[in-house]
């Protein structure tokens, strides 16, 4: 496919980008240590600290891992916490030692957390002691060498740190009862690592920075090797489509979605460190009054976030008299964004709703909707610079122009591969470097991508294929709903039938009055005969509504 989106770039995107402009992400951190210096880097529960601070801080961190731990270059170690001031420090800090950040959600199961200590084969891993019990249930199962456990509180300063530390262990009971054996904390680290015994190591672009694992809803989770080159070029990729309205030194970015997801990764962590941004970390955003207190404390510039998290704002009270003056980027991204959120968006904030697509595997940026659109089009956007897409058929094979495939990708962003995995790689990642993404999409003439659904949650209905995505907008549009999924269930007459879960808004809605809204929009086929009223969705760690859970 002929790039005919790049025709339609707006002003400043380039069509390429120099994925060697960093020989590796310490350079990009060096950079903006010396720019930034005296600038805030992190704000999260009212403390914050500068990009100095941030520097001595993971240089300490790094010091220790290679001299008091003994880890070598290429060696992984895991970190599973919540959005703390912590966490970037721990990031950078392993990143400087040469060693592979492995990035574990807070929230799994003991079994899930074996699998992936196991799978990456990781040397030692930070938690945050609210979950150190899922790690003591596995810690003898697994070959950790090394446990750093760090509380809450920790980087908060003494008595505030104190008094965080005592509510959530004995007022809240955060901290389930654990044994875990052999660890030190994050507070010996950091006192004992001397900064000025650390030594830079030698890394090039073809060097694992990220073992970040994906696919536990579709199969056994997978570790997505992703290198310095690839993280650096979705960051030029990222710079070039969004940079045109950024000011370096001057924005403010807040960060709910968690960090150790892909998409805060990137979008959050790295692409606001090169602007020297200040980040505002939001530790539980599923507190939304809270979220929303601390909103209006700050004069932020730019939010990412998933459509339930820009959705549960906008229902949120205090939300809409909030000071969006400086407000010049909101990015959505993970999931589908609803047209009746993204205009709602905009309506209240005056600044659009921007969506973005990407996926683990390409670091995550594939596409993005131009800055310069004036309303939400319901399409991902373009291609990012330097990225080729095409859509091809199942026997791999490009459809026709109006036609919908699958969407394969290609560019310096994608994926060395599954670590340990070469069967795994071999079914998403051919020869020449297109990975097949499982999404159906299709492309208009100016070269907007719309994604049609996932290949996987396609509904068939006597034959007829029903996109899930389309018929979740269309009850979405109902003001009564706070929220829908819709599946395919099975049907005798029609091989599949559209089954909606429902979260009301509004609790006098009932299942004809939503099966009649459909009817007035949807054709005959795609109406959902089934409706099932709940009062909560099943969720990924960043609000991506589970559907196969529904499907159960």
């Amino acid at each position: 496919m002929d790039r005919v989106w790049s025709k339609n770039y707006p002003q400043g995107v380039p069509v390429d980008i120099n994925a060697d402009h960093y020989a590796s992400l310490l350079e990009v951190f060096a950079e903006s240590i010396k720019d930034y210096a005296d600038r805030t880097a992190y704000i999260n529960m009212g403390k914050s600290i500068t990009y100095a601070e941030l520097d001595k801080l993971s240089l300490k961190f790094a010091a220790y891992l290679q001299n008091q731990l003994g880890l070598k270059k290429g060696d992984a170690v895991a970190v599973m916490m919540p959005n703390l001031l912590q966490y970037p420090v721990c990031i950078l800090g392993i990143l400087r030692a040469g060693c592979v950040v492995v990035n574990v959600n807070p929230l799994y199961t003991p079994r899930e957390l074996q699998h992936q200590l196991l799978d990456s084969q990781a040397k030692a891993i930070v938690i945050v002691e609210n979950f150190a019990h899922t790690l003591s249930d596995v810690q003898d199962k697994v070959q950790l060498n090394h446990v750093i456990l760090t509380r809450m509180g920790d980087m908060l300063g003494l008595l505030k740190g104190s008094l965080v530390n005592l509510v959530v262990k004995h007022v809240k009971k955060l901290i389930p009862a654990h044994n875990l054996k052999n660890y030190v904390t994050y507070k010996q680290v950091i006192a004992t690592g001397n900064a000025a015994a650390y030594k830079k190591p030698v890394v090039t672009g073809e060097d694992l920075a990220f073992l970040q694992y994906t696919g536990g809803t579709t199969g056994v989770s997978k570790g997505a090797m992703l290198t310095h080159r690839n993280m650096v070029a979705n960051l030029e990729q990222a710079d070039g489509c969004i940079g045109p309205v950024l000011t370096k030194g001057q924005e403010f970015i807040v960060t709910a979605l968690p960090l150790y997801h892909i998409f805060a990764l990137t979008a959050n962590f790295l692409m606001f460190m090169k602007y020297g941004g200040t980040n505002l970390l939001i530790t539980n955003p599923r507190d939304m009054p809270n979220f929303v207190k601390e909103l209006a404390k700050y004069p932020f510039t730019a939010l990412t976030g998933v459509n339930t998290l820009f959705n549960g704002l906008l229902n949120t009270p205090g939300f809409a008299q909030l000071d969006f003056s400086r407000l010049k980027l909101a990015l959505g991204g993970g999931m589908a964004v609803q047209r009746p959120v993204a205009e709602r968006w905009q309506k209240v904030t005056h600044t659009k709703l921007v969506e973005g697509y990407g996926l683990t595997e390409c670091a995550p940026l594939v596409t993005v909707s131009p800055y310069n659109l004036p309303a939400y089009n319901g399409s991902i956007g373009f291609p990012a610079p330097s990225t080729d897409i095409k859509l091809v058929n199942d026997e791999g094979v490009e459809v026709a122009a109006d036609e919908a495939g699958e969407m394969w990708v290609k560019g310096p962003q994608v994926m060395k591969g599954y670590y340990n995995r070469p069967e795994e790689t071999a079914k998403v990642l051919n020869d020449e470097g297109w990975l097949a993404t499982g999404d159906i999409a299709r492309v208009d003439e100016q070269g907007f991508f719309y994604i049609v659904d996932r290949k996987k949650d396609m509904i068939l209905v006597s034959g007829f294929n029903v996109y899930p995505n389309e018929i979740e907008e269309v009850v979405a549009m109902n003001d009564k709903v706070l929220e829908v999924a819709a599946v395919g269930v099975p049907n005798e007459a029609t091989g599949e039938a559209v089954k909606i879960f429902v979260v009301k808004k509004d609790q006098s809605l009932t299942d004809a009055e939503l099966i009649q809204h459909c009817k007035e929009r949807l054709t005959g086929y795609k109406v959902p005969k089934l409706v099932e009223f709940r009062t909560e969705l099943p969720k990924t760690n960043v609000g991506k509504i589970l559907r196969r859970e529904l499907k159960g």
